[in-house]
């Protein structure tokens, strides 16, 4: 690797070997040093950068859970549709390499260990979006901000399989419209209301629509 390569194209380049190796000689017979060397690193910098074998494999989700965190920090007129574009941003990234994608998911397919990590790595994704719901919405139901944290988790990941287990591009686009659709059923898209431009606000709001965000919504036109 260059000097000049960029901290993460550097970090994508010791995946990208690490899977190499794993696919073709299987996880548990390559080591840390035949990593490291494929990728043109020391030992010592493989483990300051990574950890250990399994967590090169999920290095991504790493970079990916921060990012979201800082970015759902950030002010969001829609608090539902924030959840949806942070599940978003996961899907472009993966999408962007899918190659490299299904290299990782036939190596985590095939190792137990690193099957029961990624139903972990899993569980922080919607653990972090069920916590900002609450946050985001106080006085929420609990029962709602844990099933719209798993409706959009379980929609993102079923998408995903889709792009990871066929050769065929799957766009973010249809990852998209399964999430508006989601909004929909969950009664919280943008379009469920009707907006009145006199003193007189009418608004139509389903009954599955959680009570927190019906205040948020009325509180936003009163």
């Amino acid at each position: 690797m260059s000097e000049t390569s960029s901290p993460s194209s550097a970090r994508n380049a010791v995946v990208a070997a690490a899977l190499d190796l794993f696919a073709r000689q299987g996880f548990e017979s390559t080591s840390v040093d035949q990593i490291a060397q494929a990728a043109g690193i020391s030992r010592s910098t493989f483990f300051r950068q990574f950890g250990g074998k399994d967590d090169v494999v999920f290095a991504d989700h790493e970079v990916l859970l921060d990012q979201l965190r800082e970015y759902l920090a950030g002010e969001h007129a829609n608090p539902w549709e924030a959840v949806c574009e942070a599940s978003m941003q996961v899907y472009r990234h993966f999408a962007a390499d899918p190659e490299l994608a299904r290299r990782r998911y036939a190596v985590v397919r095939g190792v137990p260990a690193l099957r029961d990590r990624e139903i972990v790595t899993v569980f922080r994704y919607e653990r972090l979006f069920d916590e900002y719901l609450r946050s985001a919405l106080p006085g929420l139901d609990p029962l709602d901000a844990v099933g719209f944290a798993a409706l959009v988790t379980a929609v993102h990941n079923h998408v995903l399989r889709q792009l990871l287990r066929g050769p065929k591009k799957v766009p973010a686009s249809v990852l998209r419209r399964a999430l508006d659709d989601a909004l929909v059923r969950f009664g919280v898209d943008n379009g469920a209301h009707e907006e009145a431009d006199d003193d007189l606000v009418v608004a139509v709001f389903p009954r599955r629509m959680p009570p927190a965000e019906l205040a948020r919504r009325l509180q936003s036109e009163l």
